[in-house]
């Protein structure tokens, strides 16, 4: 038996095309961590099919549970309580870690406590910063939201900017896709934009005067494929790095300068990214040149828990467990695909 002062979560999370199962200790000690990913799999398709990642999970759910129960060297009886993934997601996958996740706690008595997938990806900094702490702002920037967030502490947030129409993520993979790149979008692009220069102008967004902290990417999406089409039109040669860096280059910007309102409006002295896109080198390098030039810091998670994993889940369901927050009837838990922030 564990040291009982101690407080183990189990994490699982199933949003999209990652299965995964976690156990962590105290909120930010990872003991395991283990991801079964489809990436290979979609990427014959050039992008997620849904059944088929629903299907997967299925298979694997059990296998990444008995695996992160090993390698962290416990045991079910050992586990505190349980978090899930309940949304936002595709809705076929998220039903199979939340059955499992209920069934598992019905079973054994464990507490269960649904975690908002996009809580978790900021939950992600605290196990990759222990001395990262609220308040703060925080930069939320993924497939499925472009995002600014006030949290106050670890459980209350208020949200302060949004997307207006297309999420960064998403507007990276249409514009790899129209770029004959392969899935997933973000690092295609950022590759070839190593080998690229920021030369094409798509728009004159950032020189806008900016009035909220609201964000817009079918524009910029929208510009880089009419280049693309009226150049194959034309039969003109089309430098793919080049595209690709004017597009990163802009992207980037685009939540680099709302970030820095933010946190110089507001008063804040850390900004934290988090979500699938953080993981993009351009993007913090630009957003740690631009802090340092008004003293503030800047904190993102390793690449390992930029994408989906259960161990940001856990993270966050430690900080709902102590404050008794979430914490769900496990027979009638529902998953959902879209939560707000």
């Amino acid at each position: 038996m564990k040291n009982k002062k101690d407080i183990y979560i189990l994490g699982i999370e199933s949003s999209c095309d990652e299965t995964s199962v976690a156990v962590i200790k105290n909120g930010k000690e990872v003991l395991s961590n283990v991801i079964n990913t489809q990436i290979d799999i979609h990427k014959l398709y050039g992008g997620v099919v849904p059944e088929i990642a629903s299907r997967n999970h299925v298979m694997n759910i059990d296998g990444v549970y008995e695996e992160a129960l090993k390698r962290a060297n416990v045991t079910i009886g050992d586990i505190d309580a349980i978090a899930v993934t309940y949304g936002a997601g595709l809705l076929g996958s998220l039903i199979v870690g939340v059955n499992f996740a209920k069934a598992l706690a019905y079973s054994t008595g464990k507490p269960l406590i649904k975690v908002n997938h996009i809580e978790g990806h900021i939950a992600g900094n605290y196990i990759a910063h222990s001395d990262l702490e609220p308040p703060f702002i925080c930069l939320i920037v993924s497939g499925g939201h472009t995002a600014l967030v006030e949290m106050k502490t670890y459980m209350e947030r208020k949200l302060i900017g949004t997307t207006t129409d297309d999420a960064i993520g998403e507007a990276f993979d249409k514009v790899a896709r129209e770029c004959g790149l392969s899935y997933p979008g973000g690092p295609s692009v950022q590759k070839q934009a190593e080998s690229g220069k920021a030369v094409i102008k798509f728009t004159n967004m950032l020189k806008e005067k900016i009035t909220d902290y609201n964000f817009s990417y079918s524009g910029l999406k929208t510009a880089v494929i009419n280049y693309l089409h009226n150049k194959r039109q034309k039969n003109e040669e089309i430098n793919i790095p080049d595209v690709c860096a004017s597009f990163q280059d802009e992207a980037v910007m685009q939540v680099v300068t709302k970030s820095m309102q933010a946190v110089r409006q507001l008063g804040f002295k850390k900004i934290v990214l988090a979500g699938g896109v953080s993981a993009n080198l351009h993007l913090r390098k630009r957003m740690e040149e631009e802090a340092q030039k008004i003293g503030v810091s800047v904190y993102y998670p390793p690449i390992s828990l930029c994408t989906d994993n259960a161990a940001m889940i856990a993270s966050a369901g430690y900080y709902n467990y102590i404050e008794n927050k979430s914490i769900v009837d496990p027979r009638v838990l529902v998953p959902t695909s879209n939560i707000a922030l």
